[in-house]
């Protein structure tokens, strides 16, 4: 699928959501968290050479080596589109200018999940480290 169109796509959806969810937030954007983005990430263990005993009899594990292994994990970061802006946002001033449907970056962990829209979180300005840019 071509990434413009599921951008469009995203935003007409985001909009469509929008329109049906009756709530006015204050001070937080809610965000549909996007598929977890998968990055590869290096990862060292120790390799065993055996046990060794000491001139006491106590026995050890030797762990001169470490070996590297390269995972493909889910990354700290999340993509997530906008489906509603807070209401102090609009006003004239706002450094920010984000609207529904607007791809999102913030951290996994952020804001707080919202049970009364299925899978959505809210998160605060601050909460927000960026925002993908569309060609």
């Amino acid at each position: 699928m071509d990434e413009n169109k599921e951008m469009i796509d995203q935003s007409l959806l985001a909009q469509d959501v929008a329109d049906r969810i009756k709530y006015n937030f204050f001070d937080f954007f809610l965000v549909k968290p996007l598929e977890p983005v998968k990055v590869k990430k290096e990862f060292s263990k120790p390799v065993s050479k055996g046990t060794t005993t000491d001139k006491e009899g106590i026995e050890a594990e030797d762990f001169d080596e470490v070996e590297t292994e390269v995972k493909e994990v889910d990354s700290d970061y999340r993509r997530g589109v906008v489906i509603k802006c807070p209401t102090y946002y609009d006003e004239p001033g706002a450094k920010m200018h984000a609207k529904v449907g607007d791809i999102v970056i913030f951290r996994d962990t952020a804001g707080m999940k919202f049970d009364l829209v299925k899978d959505s979180r809210l998160l605060r300005l601050y909460d927000i480290l960026g925002f993908e840019e569309t060609k």
